[in-house]
């Protein structure tokens, strides 16, 4: 089959690889369809190895060349014996972490997501979605319903990671909420706000294009560019009692993208980070204590969310679909996925792989 491999830094190949066999117990055999190029995806292609183990994954085993992709769905091809919830032909969304099931601490709990043996499909186990095929375990496989098209099955996996931001935030019906980052991600998450019920929304980012894409999707958006406008003062102006919005969600890993949410959430409110930053970042701690704020973590998503961002995404609250921007083939993802999305202009959001394409 053909996959786009990492190597290196810089260095992507797309490359004759042999398929994966038959399935074997628990496992199901799944031919790709349309795969997300990830923010993460381009850490590993600008930087890396980041996550992508240099010697063997301690719970896969996995390392050398990795087949990318983790945002991806396809068609049902084979299962394994003991499969019951899924059946030859069946449409699905792939949810990419692979963790211990029992005997890790997290695990044994149901937070999957934070077991310390965490892999991902795409990143440290021998599949991805940049090739024709994966082979990938029952859980991580969820069926989607007819109403939901196959470009939306790639998009479930960021857009639980929205859903997930705007839990921890607990976003609820009238609330107001500042989002930093206009990237796909943040925009996800504006729209997973609006689907939970948030009544005035911000969103802050240097990229005038980006905040008019932004604008289009959700036209009452309040759009900030902090080199021009404090956020903060602009979200304190707006808000009732001009104490500032009641939940911030820093989406791009920037360290004055949190001091931007410290500084506009009200006393008592929600700052939650998002992003992934590269370093330490200080921050005003008095600030922090004065205004009895909680800051929260967000790191992914519980891996029982599949079937409620699905229901979100099928039933047309949360229009994910919205955020993509440009559809390329394989032998393109290098020159016009993956270099396009790391220009400057940032003229795309989120670009998507036909692998039928």
């Amino acid at each position: 089959m053909r996959a786009l491999r990492f190597h290196a830094a810089k260095d992507l190949r797309i490359e004759d690889v042999p398929a994966p066999g038959e399935p074997a117990a628990g496992q199901v055999l799944v031919r790709n369809r349309f795969v997300g190029i990830c923010g993460t995806d381009l850490h590993e292609y600008a930087y890396g190895p980041i996550f992508i183990p240099k010697d063997p994954h301690p719970f896969t085993g996995a390392y050398g060349p990795q087949v990318l992709g983790h945002e991806f769905g396809g068609v049902v091809e084979a299962v394994g014996d003991g499969v019951t919830s899924l059946r030859p032909g069946d449409r699905v969304s792939v949810q990419p972490l692979i963790m211990p099931r029992a005997g890790d601490y997290f695990a044994d709990r149901g937070l999957f997501h934070l077991s310390t043996d965490l892999a991902l499909a795409g990143l440290s186990w021998a599949w991805g979605g940049m090739g024709e095929y994966a082979l990938l375990n029952e859980y991580n496989v969820e069926k989607i319903p007819d109403e939901m098209t196959d470009e939306e099955a790639a998009l479930v996996e960021p857009t639980a990671v929205a859903v997930y931001a705007c839990d921890r935030g607990g976003v609820t019906a009238g609330s107001s909420v500042l989002v930093t980052g206009a990237g796909p991600i943040g925009v996800l998450t504006l729209l997973a706000a609006r689907a939970a019920g948030a009544a005035q929304l911000f969103v802050s980012d240097i990229n005038d294009a980006r905040l008019e894409f932004a604008a289009s999707i959700l036209p009452d958006l309040v759009t900030i560019n902090p080199e021009r406008r404090k956020p903060g003062e602009v979200v304190r102006a707006l808000t009732e009692g001009k104490v500032g919005c009641d939940v911030a969600i820093e989406c791009v890993g920037n360290e004055h993208a949190l001091k931007a949410c410290v500084d506009a959430v009200r006393k008592q409110g929600v700052v939650v980070q998002t992003g992934l930053h590269p370093h330490e970042n200080p921050l005003d701690w008095f600030q922090v204590t004065f205004k009895d704020i909680d800051l929260r973590g967000s790191w992914a998503y519980p891996t029982h969310y599949w079937p409620r961002v699905i229901r979100l995404i099928a039933s047309g609250l949360l229009p994910a679909k919205r955020i993509v921007t440009k559809r390329i083939a394989l032998d393109e993802a290098v020159t016009k996925g993956f270099d396009a999305l790391l220009d400057p202009s940032g003229k795309h959001l989120k670009i998507l792989i036909d692998l039928m394409k």
